[in-house]
């Protein structure tokens, strides 16, 4: 049966009835709260309203520059947006357990995060504080290298492993890597934009387009991907308005495909050789619809070599090179 991501109410924000706005003149937790966020921030505030927790001048003016450089509308209080805003920007690395979810998680933490593994060698991209998949790749890849689960959740044991690192990356500027990975703005309109069916013939291309479809979704809940179990049969319908079909497999690819005559085919030796060859034959062929067969043959093993973290760098690398193929093709 097919699966389609679909647009749904899971945003972000607070669940329930609407912050109520804190105010000049209001005192209590609610203000001191966000006195210590704003003081940790760097704005100044008068002693007297910090000992009286009161929502007077000086925290007024805090509030007002707050909400400027955060590109907020310009108010005298502390509404839902503004205390979002506040709290994304006071969080610190190992503040919160950070892991792949629906909405992305957002603050400085993870902005945080970003540029320290950049620094490192293990590329998220844009530092852009979310922790989309490209950051959780990178995370994977920074546990695996220091000996960590590689689970791409990061917990204490994680962000320990970067600090005991931080005279390698502390004040350094990331490096611009030959390979950057597809913005997730950019990435958020192909997906809402662009139709995609796919499928895979054997159980690992299977798991690896199902991963794919997980990391689609978790991009934005209103991609346009198409899970099927084929592309022949019932589930040919999908075909007549895709802009991309693919078939990944694991065999070797050869003239025996559902796929019509022109079509793209792709081996790729290894998950390095994956991005650059999907990428290249997509923009030599003649455009959308594009119908395209991708064999994964270093990944062709049922012997457990293959491993989940195997599975979840094609699906992202897979899906990152068909995003940027899709977004340089412009529309039909």
């Amino acid at each position: 049966m097919a699966r389609r991501a679909r647009r749904d109410a899971r945003g972000g924000g607070m669940k329930g009835e609407s912050l109520k706005p804190i105010v000049a003149g209001q005192s209590g937790p609610e203000v001191e709260d966000v006195q210590q966020r704003l003081a940790r921030l760097g704005y100044k505030i008068a002693a007297e309203e910090l000992s009286a927790s009161e929502f007077g001048d000086t925290t007024l003016d805090a509030v007002r520059s707050f909400r400027s450089e955060s590109g907020l509308p310009a108010a005298d209080e502390v509404d839902e947006a503004a205390w979002i805003a506040l709290v994304d920007a006071t969080y610190q690395m190992g503040d919160r357990t950070l892991y792949l979810r629906l909405p992305y998680f957002h603050g400085a933490d993870v902005s945080h995060l970003q540029m320290a593994l950049n620094v490192l060698g293990f590329s998220c991209g844009e530092v852009d504080g979310y922790y989309g998949p490209h950051t959780e790749a990178a995370v994977r890849e920074f546990q695996a290298n220091s000996g960590l689960y590689p689970d791409g959740m990061a917990f204490q044991d994680t962000f320990d492993a970067i600090e005991r690192l931080h005279h390698v990356w502390l004040g350094q500027d990331a490096p611009t890597f030959s390979e950057a990975r597809f913005g997730l703005s950019r990435a958020v309109d192909v997906l809402e934009g662009t139709r995609i069916v796919a499928c895979g013939s054997d159980p690992i291309s299977r798991n690896v387009v199902g991963r794919m479809w997980n990391v689609a979704l978790a991009t934005t809940n209103g991609a346009n991907f198409t899970l099927v179990d084929s592309i022949d049969g019932p589930d040919s319908e999908y075909l007549a308005n895709c802009d991309l079909a693919l078939i990944l497999t694991t065999a070797p690819v050869t003239k025996a495909s559902q796929l019509p005559d022109g079509s793209i085919y792709v081996r790729a030796n290894s998950l390095d050789e994956l991005g650059p060859r999907v990428v290249s034959a997509m923009r030599a062929s003649k455009g959308r619809p594009y119908y395209m067969r991708v064999e994964l043959a270093s990944m062709n093993s049922y012997d457990g070599s293959v491993t989940a973290h195997d599975v979840q760098s094609a699906a992202i690398t897979l899906l990152d090179a068909i995003c940027s193929s899709l977004d340089a093709s412009g529309g039909r």
